[in-house]
């Protein structure tokens, strides 16, 4: 069978002129529900590419950039949908988006690379004084959350300047602590996140993202190709975060529920399949870095620098974005925190224990679906 027949995400990527057809060529009467569909299935190939040009250029530049370059753009497109969105001024999306992000990487990635390994091994080993250290360092990432909410909570009639100081304070201590987090994962103590082959897991791994060769691409190639998935991610994501209200009502979904399970999966679709397909080699150790690792860079990295963009992106009229997120987001990742370091905490794992994580997953999308819009938004929290 000639390659361009063999199943493959790049057919996906017929969806990026459709979405700009039906964007630009529809008029007032724009199917905004067809749109955010399309758009959705256009963002997975383009996320695929730029973590291909991704891992080939952290090949030519050694592995401690190329580590940091892993970092910052292993979520590059999840961080453009939520540009745009907080662009527009639609915060709610974005904080529901980098929630999604969290859980849907600790629970619903970590759970079916754990199902799916767990079928294949009757055991799944991986070190475990690193998924200690990852699971430590996600508490400290859900109190950077909780902290913000609490503070709102416990002084409801404080000047939102302040408030939004707080915010912001918590937001650079949190980009500091990432950047320990770095130093000490790719330098003093790499050793405890490098599995047996692991360099050459990450490789194979990334080759996952796209049916294409493991071939090494130039240095010109991967700045190309990283440049050019990237300008048309953010494109799309225009369409997306343009459709994404009017979508959510056509299909009897709310705002946030649509952040929260949809926009998040979408934005982390090649990397899931990454996780997923190591874990069915037994190697659990690339498999949880990935899951926990991009749940790490959402809470201490992506959150922090989408507050700190808003000062500049965001609305004049509505102010910069805050870490204040609703009692119901905040819940989902403190619960999903918690059985997570349960589960990474012995070293070993098994298909049980995957569907364990798939079904608080399943139990937290139920709640967001039924819970009302107006549980959902920042106006039902006092002081707001």
């Amino acid at each position: 069978m000639p390659t361009w027949l063999k199943p493959s995400l790049n057919w996906l990527l017929v969806f990026v002129p459709i979405s700009a057809g039906m964007e630009y060529f529809t008029g007032d009467a724009k199917p905004h529900t067809w749109i955010f569909i399309c758009s959705c299935l256009a963002v997975i190939p383009l996320a695929g590419w730029m973590g291909k040009a991704t891992e080939h250029l952290a090949e030519k530049t050694g592995e401690g950039i190329g580590g940091l370059l892993n970092a910052t753009f292993g979520n590059a497109a999840e961080m453009i949908i939520a540009l745009m969105a907080l662009h527009a001024g639609k915060y709610e999306i974005v904080k529901a988006s980098l929630t999604g992000s969290i859980i849907g990487n600790i629970l619903l990635v970590l759970g079916a690379s754990c199902l799916a390994g767990g079928l294949r091994f009757k055991k799944l080993t991986f070190n475990a004084v690193g998924a200690r250290t990852q699971s430590t360092m996600m508490t400290l990432a859900a109190i950077g959350l909780i902290a913000p909410m609490a503070y709102h909570f416990l002084a409801p009639h404080v000047d939102l300047r302040r408030e939004q100081d707080l915010s912001m304070e918590v937001s650079i201590v949190l980009l500091i602590t990432y950047a320990a987090s770095l130093f000490f994962s790719l330098h003093t103590h790499k050793n405890l996140f490098a599995g047996e082959a692991a360099e050459a897991s990450r490789v194979e791994a990334s080759g996952a993202h796209l049916a294409v060769s493991h071939a090494s691409w130039s240095l010109g190639k991967s700045i190309g190709v990283l440049v050019g998935a990237t300008v048309l991610v953010a494109w799309v994501s225009e369409f997306l975060v343009g459709s994404v209200e009017h979508a959510a009502h056509a299909l009897g979904m709310t705002d946030v529920f649509v952040g929260v399970i949809v926009v998040a999966i979408i934005g982390n679709a090649a990397e899931h399949s990454t996780a997923i397909l190591v874990a069915m080699k037994n190697r659990m150790d690339l498999s949880l870095s990935i899951a926990i690792g991009s749940s790490l860079q959402i809470a201490l990295f992506v959150a922090p620098v989408l507050v700190l963009a808003s000062y500049a992106l965001g609305p004049q009229a509505q102010g910069p974005m805050n870490l204040v997120f609703t009692p119901a987001e905040v819940l989902a990742v403190v619960v999903s925190v918690a059985i997570c370091g349960q589960i990474a905490g012995d070293g070993e794992s098994n298909w049980l224990e995957g569907v364990q994580l798939l079904m608080v997953y399943v139990i937290l999308g139920i709640v967001f679906f039924f819970l009302p819009e107006a549980a959902q938004t920042h106006e039902a929290i006092p002081g707001h």
